[in-house]
C-alpha cells in the first residue's frame, strides 16, 4: 500500500495530504479522510494543471 504524500510546496505543518487509492486528509487530522475516487482525482488535477487566462 501507498504511504501518505504531501506536497513539497506545503509548510511543515499545514498540509493536505494524498494518498493512492485512498483519498485526502488534513495532515492536522490525520484519523479521518476523504475518500476521492480516480475519476474524481483526475478531474481535480486537470482542472488544477490547466493554463491560467
Amino acid at each position: 500500500m501507498s504511504a501518505w504524500r504531501k506536497s513539497s510546496y506545503s509548510p511543515v505543518n499545514d498540509c493536505v495530504e494524498v494518498r493512492q487509492g485512498v483519498g485526502i486528509r488534513d495532515s492536522k487530522a490525520p484519523a479521518t479522510h476523504l475518500p476521492v475516487s480516480g475519476q474524481a482525482w483526475s478531474a481535480f488535477l486537470s482542472v488544477v494543471k490547466a493554463p491560467q487566462n
